[in-house]
């Protein structure tokens, strides 16, 4: 079992930022500045050729520290950020690469290369998770939820699957091909993201994959337009999401 070593830290915007490690993966933890000693905890996963401090990631990340007070912690996916690419990730990606030139379906490749990438991260991804709540201010009791949109759902799906400490999740924009089997074994809450008009996922994919979940409360978020059109206003959905959660299970009585 691995601890959390903090690498480097600062702060702005009402807002901690603590780099850290967990074996030699990297990640980096985003606190209030101020606040409760306890909080719940949110765990992101970024996209597909982004990485942890993804403009996207802090972004998100400044709703839920600064409007709820939340932790937000993310790590960066095998390949991705400050983790180099083995041989086997430089193939995938080539190869994407070729789909890509040749105007040829993508699907195939990404649900290959992400189901591999997934089955890497999951571990790391608990043994992050198991680290983090050894810190006093999160705690080993605290409500968790999970944040992951394309590659953040490939590798989300079948974490949250895995593990009964994660309690709500977001996810969204991602072929269900290697995913059904983990989304059947969802129960916890579920908010869905997916492109009417995506021209990467067929509709009927990502109706596919919402419709596996075998959660009793989860909601469908249909927004017109292409994959790269995805509106920046469902993140504060997303926050919405975890506050009316997370805040809940924090409440409740142990």
């Amino acid at each position: 079992m691995h601890s959390l070593q903090f690498t480097a830290e600062s702060s702005s915007n009402g807002m901690v930022e603590r780099d850290f490690t967990v074996g030699e993966v990297p990640g980096v933890l985003w606190s209030p500045a101020s606040g409760a000693d306890r909080a719940p905890l949110v765990l992101m996963g970024h996209g597909g050729g982004a990485h942890k401090k993804h403009p996207a990631m802090a972004g998100r990340a400044q709703r839920l520290v600064t409007g709820c007070g939340f932790h937000v912690a993310v790590i960066d996916a095998p390949g991705h950020g400050d983790r180099p690419r083995s041989a086997h990730d430089e193939q995938d990606v080539a190869e994407l690469r070729k789909a890509q030139a040749a105007h040829e379906p993508e699907g195939p490749v990404v649900v290959r290369y992400n189901a591999r990438l997934a089955e890497l991260a999951v571990p790391e991804w608990q043994a992050a998770l198991d680290a983090l709540q050894e810190l006093p201010e999160i705690g080993a009791e605290g409500p968790v939820g999970y944040f992951g949109i394309a590659l953040g759902t490939a590798i989300g799906v079948p974490l949250v699957a895995a593990e009964p400490r994660i309690t709500a999740a977001v996810f969204g924009l991602m072929w269900p091909d290697a995913l059904v089997e983990a989304a059947k074994r969802i129960t916890v809450p579920v908010e869905f993201d997916m492109q009417w008009d995506d021209e990467r996922i067929p509709r009927e994919a990502g109706l596919a994959l919402f419709d596996a979940f075998a959660s009793k409360e989860k909601t469908l978020h249909a927004n017109a337009g292409k994959h790269f059109d995805f509106p920046r206003f469902e993140a504060d959905s997303a926050v919405r999401f975890f506050a009316r959660h997370l805040d809940r299970a924090a409440a409740a009585p142990a």
